[in-house]
């Protein structure tokens, strides 16, 4: 399989909700798309991808999060929504579409999430803290929202001549042509 090029900021397909997937459908090309996925998250170091961001219309994301003396927990979602959410927290936030860019993002801390696994069975996951917040943050991804709108207005403001200069720059890096 192979790495990826990520979207980055600016890129039409990060601002459209992804396509529902037809299992049926996607049946042959799915676990090539998925392991793509995870080869290109593993090789940017990240926690999650969402198939939007390597180019793809369809509502399909990758988490993987690491646990201490365990094998590394990961998780496909097919058709992710939201079912349940409760709490708050307020949380330094990055994303792999804004490669060096952080900002503290207010999310739900406990949320309960539907989706279909990799077989097409349907799962159901409860998450809190960081678990939770990297679910919230795939699902907005697939759902065309970025993790900058979720701040707050002046920041947003404030922010975009920073994303205008910085956005010359991402369009210069090609995750794809990394080596293994």
């Amino acid at each position: 399989m192979s790495i990826k090029r990520i979207c980055k900021y600016g890129d039409a397909a990060l601002e459209k909700k992804a396509r529902k997937v037809d299992l049926r459908e996607l049946k042959k090309d799915l676990p090539g798309i998925i392991q793509d996925m995870f080869e290109t998250m593993d090789a940017v170091g990240g926690l999650g991808l969402a198939a939007n961001q390597i180019g793809l219309d369809m509502a399909v994301a990758v988490i993987k999060i690491k646990k201490e003396n365990e094998e590394d927990l990961r998780i496909v979602l097919i058709n992710p929504e939201l079912a349940e959410k409760s709490g708050s927290m307020s949380e330094e936030e990055g994303c792999l579409s804004f490669p060096g860019l952080f900002a503290k993002v207010k999310r739900f801390s406990k949320v309960k999430v539907r989706a279909l696994s990799e077989k097409g069975l349907p799962i159901e996951i409860n998450a809190e803290g960081l678990f939770s917040k990297a679910l919230q943050h795939e699902i907005d991804h697939l759902d065309g929202v970025l993790f900058i709108d979720r701040l707050p207005f002046i920041t947003r403001i404030k922010l975009k001549p920073v994303l205008m200069k910085l956005k010359r720059q991402w369009k210069k890096i090609d995750e794809s042509k990394l080596v293994k």
